[in-house]
C-alpha cells in the first residue's frame, strides 16, 4: 500500500510533466500536419475509398487516429497524470509508471478508433449497396450530428465526465501499488474508457471532418479541455448538444 503523506502538490507535478508531455503533444500536431500533406494523407479522411490493402489502410488510419488523440485528448489528462505522478514520485522509475498510464490511455482510444473505422467501412458499403442512401449523403452527416447532440443530454455522458473531472479520486480508487506496472497500465485503460464514454460522440463528429482537419481538431481540443477541467465545464454539455442538433437539422435541410 502507499502512504498518503507522500503525495506532493499536483500543481508542482503538473509543471514538471508539462515539458515532456508538451513536446509529445507538439510532435503529434507536427506529425499530423506532415502526414496530411504526404501522399498518404488521404487515408486520414473517412470519405476516401480504400486504395490500399485493408490491413495497411486500417494501420494508416489507426496511426493518424492515435496522433489525433495525443494532440487533442492527452492535454486533458494532465491533471490526472500530475496526480498519479505525485503519488508514485517516490517509487523506482516513476516516469515509466506515468508512461504506462499514457500507453493504456492510448490503447483504449486506438481500439475505439479502429472500431469507428470498421463502422465507417460498413457505412460506405451500405451507401454503395443502397442507391437511396447514395442519393442523400447528407443524411449520414445529419444523423451523426444529431446523435452527438442527443448524447450530450445522456446521464451516461455525465457519469463518465464526473470520473474524468475527479483525478485524485480516480487514481486513489484504482491504485494499490502491489503490482505497479500492471496497475499503471490498467489505470490508463480505465481512464481512456471513461474518457471515451464522455467524448465518443464528439470524436465521431471529428471523424466525419477528417483527421487531417487541424482547425476542427483544435476546436475539439479546446472543448474537451474546458469540459473536463474548467470549474464550469460540466455545464457546457447541454448548449453544445443543442448546437449539434441544430447543425444536424441545418445539414438535413441544406
Amino acid at each position: 500500500m502507499f502512504a498518503y503523506g507522500h503525495v506532493r502538490s499536483p500543481a508542482r507535478d503538473r509543471r514538471i510533466l508539462l515539458g515532456p508531455i508538451g513536446l509529445l503533444i507538439g510532435a503529434a500536431w507536427l506529425a499530423l500536419w506532415q502526414l496530411d500533406a504526404s501522399p498518404y494523407g488521404r487515408y486520414l479522411h473517412h470519405e476516401t475509398p480504400a486504395g490500399l490493402g485493408g490491413l495497411l489502410e486500417a494501420s494508416l488510419f489507426v496511426v493518424g487516429w492515435t496522433l489525433m488523440i495525443v494532440a487533442t485528448m492527452l492535454p486533458t489528462t494532465i491533471p490526472l497524470l500530475a496526480t498519479f505522478g505525485a503519488l508514485v514520485g517516490r517509487r523506482r522509475r516513476p516516469g515509466l509508471l506515468v508512461g504506462l498510464v499514457i500507453v493504456g490511455y492510448l490503447v483504449a482510444w486506438s481500439t475505439f478508433g479502429l472500431v469507428a473505422w470498421l463502422g465507417d467501412r460498413l457505412v460506405h458499403l451500405s451507401v454503395d449497396a443502397i442507391p437511396w442512401l447514395a442519393a442523400y449523403p447528407q443524411l449520414i452527416l445529419a444523423t451523426t450530428l444529431a446523435v452527438a447532440g442527443l448524447y450530450q443530454f445522456s446521464p451516461l455522458k455525465y457519469r463518465c465526465l464526473d470520473e474524468c473531472r475527479s483525478p485524485l479520486g480516480f487514481v486513489l480508487g484504482r491504485w494499490q501499488g502491489t503490482s505497479e506496472r500492471v496497475e499503471s497500465l490498467r489505470l490508463g485503460v480505465a481512464h481512456g474508457v471513461f474518457c471515451i464514454g464522455c467524448c465518443w460522440s464528439l470524436m465521431l463528429v471529428m471523424f466525419g471532418a477528417g483527421l487531417g482537419n487541424l482547425a476542427w481538431m483544435f476546436v475539439l481540443a479546446v472543448i474537451t479541455s474546458i469540459e473536463k477541467n474548467a470549474p464550469w465545464g460540466g455545464r457546457l454539455g447541454h448548449p453544445l448538444g443543442l448546437g449539434l442538433i441544430l447543425a444536424g437539422l441545418a445539414v438535413l435541410n441544406g
